[in-house]
């Protein structure tokens, strides 16, 4: 009994620290947080070889985009992916015309270092309105 206790305690130590090991990093932005907040800046750590995802609300049908990506140190940090993410059904039931959707972006931690990453959420026509939204991740590769 007791050398069982300590075989699930043992387990468990392993499984929490394979947890807190993640390579794999998310950071996620709402519409409601950017309603709030309209300028969001955050801080992300990351180990060497992992990667990084960011997903934040975007709705097209507003004529609102993510531009692309900005990477102080593309040396610390690659972008691999970008796609635009469409909302959900609910049920059998498309989603009401105006539903956000979200922008997936997935990067690759290449090397030890310090970069930012920024984005704006602007109409990109001339004379559509610019960074409505902004979004700042420092990313620290450890």
């Amino acid at each position: 009994m007791k050398s069982k206790l300590i075989l699930t305690c043992a387990m468990l130590a392993i499984l929490l620290s394979l947890c807190a090991c993640s390579s794999e990093v998310s950071v996620d932005a709402s519409c409601d947080d950017f309603m709030e907040l309209r300028a969001i800046s955050k801080e992300v750590k990351v180990p060497a070889d992992g990667s990084l995802t960011i997903t934040l609300c975007s709705n097209p049908t507003t004529g609102f985009q993510w531009g692309s990506s900005q990477i102080t140190d593309q040396t610390v940090l690659e972008q691999v992916d970008h796609k635009f993410v469409p909302p959900e059904a609910k049920g059998n039931r498309p989603p009401p015309p105006g539903t956000p959707g979200k922008e997936v972006w997935t990067f690759k931690a290449l090397k030890k270092g310090t970069c930012t990453i920024s984005m704006e959420y602007s109409q990109p026509w001339e004379g559509g309105e610019k960074a409505n939204w902004t979004f700042v991740l420092t990313v620290v590769v450890k």
